[in-house]
């Protein structure tokens, strides 16, 4: 028999338990992993495969609107909610069904059986924007903005082309966030946008007004990024 991978980013811990039981009894799901968290379950997005998302909508740091519209999700995304009013824009981001909660053992199985025989689907082009922790908010950045993240001992500050933002995520975030073509790490504190760089000279890079080294661990791959 078939079986597909499947998440669950759920932050209410009852229907979390309820849909994780539910799919434990559905012979064609294999659960991976559960998720309170939603860019801790969007990292692991990144870095497995994942055929089917079940996913909440009111979270508290990101919404399930809002992650569909962020980043470039390739699992088939089963919406998990108490709130019918944004059924209508679940469809528009191409969803595979709207689960509204409390549901039963029956409806879900009508919902699953949607997936079978259908490949997944990219339900979003890459992501345009990031929303980057600081302080006790998320704040919005432009992936087009971002000119470079600086390591700063705990911190990482990003420096965009209208501000600049302290954050305690770390590299490896930012590398499973913003896509591989756009970013580049060059130095164990410093990454950059590729597109913003006006030259290369004598092992550093120049961004803006800033110079940036280039370390002998990231170096090969660098030049190899920029046909050099």
């Amino acid at each position: 028999m078939i079986k597909y991978t499947c998440i669950i980013i759920e932050d209410e811990p009852l229907a979390m338990e309820r849909t994780k039981m539910f799919v434990e009894k559905t012979p064609f799901l294999q659960l991976l992993a559960c998720f309170e968290n939603a860019l801790e379950g969007v990292a692991f997005l990144k870095a497995n495969k994942v055929e089917v998302l079940f996913l909440d909508i009111n979270m508290d740091e990101i919404s399930g609107i809002e992650l569909l519209e962020t980043f470039r999700i390739e699992a088939q995304v089963i919406i998990t909610t108490a709130y019918p009013n944004y059924a209508l824009k679940g469809y528009e981001l191409n969803v595979t069904d709207y689960l509204l909660k409390p549901f039963t053992f029956e409806r879900f199985l009508q919902s699953v059986n949607k997936i079978q025989d259908k490949k997944p689907a990219t339900l979003a082009a890459a992501p345009q924007f990031l929303f980057i922790k600081t302080e006790n908010r998320l704040e919005k950045v432009n992936i087009d903005d971002i000119l470079f993240i600086e390591g700063m001992r705990d911190y990482r500050r990003i420096h965009t082309t209208t501000k600049k933002i302290m954050t305690l995520q770390n590299f490896s975030e930012f590398e499973q966030l913003i896509p591989a073509n756009q970013i580049c790490r060059v130095h164990k504190s410093y990454m950059l946008a590729i597109s913003k760089i006006d030259s290369v000279e004598r092992g550093r890079i120049r961004i803006a007004d800033q110079l940036i080294p280039i370390s002998e661990t990231y170096r090969d791959a660098f030049f190899q990024r920029i046909g050099g």
